[in-house]
This record gives structure tokens, sequence and C-alpha cells, in this order.
């Protein structure tokens, strides 16, 4: 058998059929329980303090376990990734976060439901990272965009998902209920991912190529459905050296750089302003109930902004969207303090939520796989996401502080301003990888250095 495979340029001229569904169903599926399990939170943490389970300071530690797991998820799971594979580690986090959630659903105190939480951080912020940049690796560069942008809608989903499956599972059967279909639903796909291959991509880049080879006829068998299939385009190798210090020179720092700045940015608009929704509607004098209406309904803005990313990341160009939804915010950001209306008021905010869903999809699920080659691919993605989670951390202090001072008003001028930092730095050090091959872009890379040498 072959084993000169050249996996990239044979992924990338497959025609869009049942394998790339078949991905696309069972790595969305996942990410999907790793957003609805994130959002559970909320309504959990009421229930438990009403009910006198917990403190308030209880609670807020549960919260720091969640991020600081995700936080560590994020960076062992690039580790992990790169050298046992994607479907060891795909796996491998799915059943850990299935298991510590439903011995979350079992908790005799609330201390035990905290380390539980943490457990189940690790997972969640290894699914994030590792399910991404699975699917980067699967499908075809000329819509690689767009399935990656409705990975991201999958994992979004879960927050309106989250906020109605709870007002009514948690009234009938307690708050208990919830990490019970969390941990079920888990458990469930990563049965059914057992039928998921290993990326060939990867394969080829360690060195396995007689097992990448016979996966790539398996797929190419599979995808043609009895038609022949075009050549695949031919591949100069560029090899990258998988040594963690190749993240930190010239050319990938300046990818680093990028990947920092932005998973920094879209983090703490995620956990400092849209998570913070309810109790900003409240501290302007509205009701809890209204509050909740209105948080539900900003909250359906989450899958339209990712579905907007997803149909326009190919169409327009990584660059210009990051760019255009930027701006956008900023300029909802700045108009959003100055709404008192109790019909604009939950308006600007769904206006606001959206461009801000927008970003979400393009760099947690189409942008940040795509700076990095496939060698490194997991562990600079989990390092850039630990430092995006990093940020989660600090976010509520800041956000109480600058709240208690200036209002929301304060709270939006800190997110304008990691994004106005956002924008100059894809404008400046940012890549476009719009219809552009993995193998392309790692090509690029390592001519950087050669041509910088010449001149």
């Amino acid at each position: 058998m072959s084993t000169s495979v050249n996996a990239g340029s044979r992924l990338d001229r497959l025609p869009i059929g049942p394998f790339h569904r078949r991905i696309m169903l069972l790595i969305g599926i996942g990410m999907f329980f790793d957003g609805f399990d994130i959002y559970i939170a909320g309504t959990v943490l009421s229930v438990t303090l009403k009910s006198g389970f917990s403190t308030l300071a209880q609670n807020a530690a549960f919260i720091s376990a969640t991020f600081v797991g995700m936080m560590l998820g994020s960076f062992g799971t690039g580790f992990l990734g790169d050298r046992h594979g994607r479907r060891f580690t795909y796996q491998f986090n799915l059943l850990l976060f299935g298991i510590a959630s439903l011995a979350a659903a079992f908790a005799p105190n609330m201390d035990f439901l905290i380390a539980c939480r943490f457990v189940m951080g690790v997972g969640l912020g290894a699914e994030n990272v590792v399910g991404y940049s699975t699917m980067t690796e699967f499908v075809p560069a000329r819509t690689r965009g767009k399935w990656l942008g409705l990975t991201a809608v999958c994992v979004v989903t879960g927050l309106p998902a989250a906020l109605l499956i709870a007002s009514v599972l948690v009234p009938q059967f307690g708050w208990r209920s919830m990490f019970v279909l969390g941990g079920i639903g888990a458990l469930v796909v990563w049965y059914m991912r057992k039928s998921l291959p290993e990326s060939p991509r990867w394969l080829e880049a360690v060195g396995r190529t007689a097992e990448a080879e016979a996966l790539m006829q398996a797929i190419e068998k599979e995808a043609a459905q009895g038609q022949p299939l075009p050549a695949p385009a031919p591949t100069t190798p560029a090899p990258v050296a998988p040594d963690l210090g190749t993240l930190f020179t010239a050319p990938l720092l300046s990818r680093m750089i990028v990947g920092a700045i932005c998973l920094i940015t879209i983090n703490t608009l995620l956990y400092g302003f849209v998570t913070w929704l309810p109790v900003f509607f409240v501290k302007q004098g509205l009701s809890v109930a209204t509050s909740f209406g209105y948080s539900l309904l900003m909250a359906l803005g989450a899958p339209i902004g990712a579905a907007i990313g997803a149909l326009t990341a190919d169409r327009w160009g990584r660059k210009p969207t990051i760019i255009g939804a930027s701006l956008i915010s900023v300029a909802l950001g700045m108009l959003y303090p100055m709404i008192s209306d109790p019909i604009l008021l939950p308006a600007v905010g769904f206006a606001l939520t959206v461009p801000i869903y927008v970003l979400v999809a393009l760099l947690f699920g189409i942008y940040i796989p795509e700076l990095f080659p496939t060698e490194v691919r997991l562990r600079a993605s989990g390092i850039v996401n630990t430092m995006g989670r990093g940020a989660t951390i600090v976010t509520p202090f800041l956000v109480v502080s600058l709240f208690e001072s200036r209002g929301v008003a304060g709270v939006m001028a800190l997110m304008i301003g990691l994004l106005v930092v956002q924008i100059v730095t894809v404008w400046v050090l940012g890549i476009e990888p719009r219809h552009r091959s993995l193998e392309e872009l790692k090509a690029e890379e390592t001519a950087a250095p050669v041509l910088k040498e010449a001149s």
C-alpha cells in the first residue's frame, strides 16, 4: 500500500456528503452539551441559593471552579491531542464531563458539587478546543468557514436551550435534573462518537502514514458514492517542528498574539456583559421576571449571530467579518448605556448580542484553529484558549468594580476598549485563511523565515 498520503489535498477535494454530515452531527451534538452545561449555572445556582443548599460565597466558588477547570482543560487537551490524537482526546474529555455531571446530580452538599463542577470544567474546556480543531481538519477549504461556524451554532444554541429546559425541568424535578440531563446526554454522545475516525491529517503529520492512507481510502470510498473523484492538488511538504518553542518564534508568534487577544476579548464580552445582563436589568429597575424575559429574548440572538458568522465567513472572509462585527459591537456598545426605554432596551440589547455571537462563531469556531499547523494546532489553540479563559477569572471583579463606580457605561467602556485593540490586532497581524487549504497556510509559515534570511 502506498504511504504518500497527501491527506490534506485529498480531503479538500472531496464533495460534501454523508461523511461530512456525520462528522458534523457527532461533533456538533457533543459541542451542544458543552454549551448547554456552561449556561446552566445561572438557573441551578439561583435555586440552590434559595433552598439554602448553597451560600453566595459557595456560588462564587462554583463559578470560579468552572472557569479554573476550563482553563486547565483547554491547556491540557492541547498536549494530549497533539501527542495521542484527536479521537482519544475528544472521547476522553466527553467521558470525564459526563461522569462528573452525573456525580454532581447526587451531590450531598455544595462542596462536593463544587468539586464535581471543577472536573466538569476540565472536560468542557477540552471539548471546546478539540471539537473545533478536529472539524477544521476534516472539512474542505472552500466551505470550511461554514461548517466550523455551524459547529459554533451548536454550542451557542445551548444558551437559550438551557434557559428554556430549566424553566420546565427545575420547577418539576429540581436543579439536579439539569445535571442528569447533561450527563446522560454527554455519555450517549460519547458512545455514538466511537464511530468517528481519527484525523488523517494528524496521522500523516506524526508519521503514521500507513494508517493515514488506509483511513483516507475508506473516507474516499464513502464520500465518492461510486462516482469518480477529482484529482487532489499537489502539495509540497512543509514540515513544522512539533516543539512547544515553535509557537513563540516567528512566524507563529504573531498568530499566537492574534489568538490570545481575540479570545481574551470575546471571553470578556461573554462573561463580562452577556452573562451579567439579568443583574444589569434588575439594577436598572426591572423586575426579576421581566429581567429573565429580556435575557431570554437577547439569548435568541446567540444562534442567530453564530449562524450569520457561519454563512458569511467564506463569502466575506475572516478578517473583514471579525473587524466588521467588532465595529458594529462598538457602535451599539456606545449606544446601549444611553437607553432606558423598556421597549428599546431589549431591542438594542438583542442587536448588540447578534454581532457579539458573530464574533463567537468566527473566533472560537473558525479563525483560531485555522491559524496553526496540524503538528501544533491543539497545543496552540489550547494555550490561547487558556489565556482567554484566564480572563474570565478576573472579569467578574472588574465588572463589579466598574458597575458600582460608573454603571453600565463603565462596563461597556471596558468592552469597547478591548474591541478596539482586537480590531487593530486582526487588521495588522491577522492572516486571511478564506478558501485556502491548511497546508497552504502551513507552507506560508515555513517559507516566512526563509524569505527573511534571503533578504
